[in-house]
């Protein structure tokens, strides 16, 4: 192994990243070295390299939260993992274990956590450094290009899925089929959901009812009779919605869908606002709840979806050296699907 590795580095929010040459990480106590074989590409990697949050990452730093690879080191009382392991990050990269949510299976809201490619180097590395109490383990019946999009994509819309509260036969909204939501679409049907999308694009429409969708309908084209066409297919609306759509317009029409007493789950993340209708949320009994990403425990549960076959996301692999053409790409939504980059060539 040589001692040095390519590696994309933010070196300044807004700047195209730099492929430059790191010094292979060396394991701590409770951590694992793996050699990143590839590395999906997600919205939250753009937002990073551009700063876009309120709670900002400090370039330089290396992006990626879906890396997967072989595990190469371990350092000093690492169990879980061993050399020649399969592994990957994930945007949880570690939690405290002893703050009250973490004591209540709520790790994911650990004021203490550190996320992967934002306040921890990520996989837009040829190796990384993840804990190896968190580091979502690989079986290696998969193929490791199609698993990076589990790794984010994949938990956190089904995370998103089971806190809308949406039992098998009742129907579901996805907004959004980018990404994420191709593969909501996928783990909504898995889970025996009824599923209706809705995006801007005919193509995502087309996507979406490949994947199992019952309608698919376009926003823009639909315009204010969107909500009424749904609840007319649905016979009253949505029982819950699962909104992925990095548009603030998303949001006031998956709650226009829902049916009285339904859920809608928030897990993108648009810069602006979006105005509630307090008196049609109180008087129908609508619940409106924030969803990040997903537990470890959520985590084994959706790569063995997989795992299983019953998830299969669409994408295509590039190299590491077009990370700001996929960027580019991304802003300009021209990715079908997800784009997972290939980090040893």
């Amino acid at each position: 192994m040589t001692d040095t590795m390519k590696a994309a580095v933010v070196t300044r929010f807004g700047a195209p990243l730099e492929i430059q040459e790191l010094e292979i990480p060396t394991p701590g106590p409770g951590e694992a070295l793996i050699k990143t074989l590839y590395s999906g590409v997600c919205h939250t990697d753009l937002h990073a390299a551009h700063g876009d949050w309120p709670v900002k990452p400090t370039p330089p730093f290396v992006p990626g939260h879906e890396g997967a690879g072989e595990v190469v080191a371990v350092g000093e009382g690492v169990t879980r993992l061993a050399v020649g392991d399969w592994a990957g990050n994930a945007w949880l990269w570690s939690a405290c274990g002893a703050c009250e949510w973490c004591e209540t299976g709520r790790e994911t809201l650990c004021p203490k956590a550190q996320y992967g490619g934002y306040t921890k180097n990520g996989s837009f590395g040829q190796y990384m450094l993840v804990d190896a109490r968190f580091a979502p383990r690989i079986p290696k019946s998969v193929d490791l290009a199609a698993v990076a999009p589990i790794l984010c994509a994949g938990v956190t819309v089904y995370k998103g899925l089971k806190v809308s509260e949406v039992k098998p036969g009742q129907w579901v909204l996805i907004s959004g089929v980018g990404g994420l939501g191709h593969i909501a679409v996928q783990y909504a049907v898995a889970m025996g959901m009824r599923v209706v999308t809705v995006d801007v694009d005919d193509a995502k429409s087309r996507l979406a009812r490949k994947h199992g969708a019952e309608y698919a309908f376009n926003a823009a084209v639909e315009g204010n009779g969107l909500a009424a066409k749904i609840k007319e297919v649905t016979g009253g609306g949505v029982h819950g919605a699962l909104v992925t759509a990095v548009n603030g317009k998303a949001f006031p029409q998956a709650m226009g869908a829902l049916r009285s007493g339904g859920t809608v789950s928030l897990v993108g993340l648009p810069p602006e606002a979006f105005p509630l209708d307090i008196f049609s949320t109180v008087l129908f009994g609508l619940t409106v709840r924030g969803s990040l990403v997903g537990t470890r425990k959520d985590m084994e549960e959706a790569i063995d979806f997989f795992a299983r076959g019953l998830i299969k996301p669409t994408y295509t692999v590039q190299p590491l050296a077009e990370v700001n053409d996929i960027f580019d790409d991304m802003i300009a939504a021209k990715i079908d699907g997800r784009v997972v980059m290939d980090l040893q060539h």
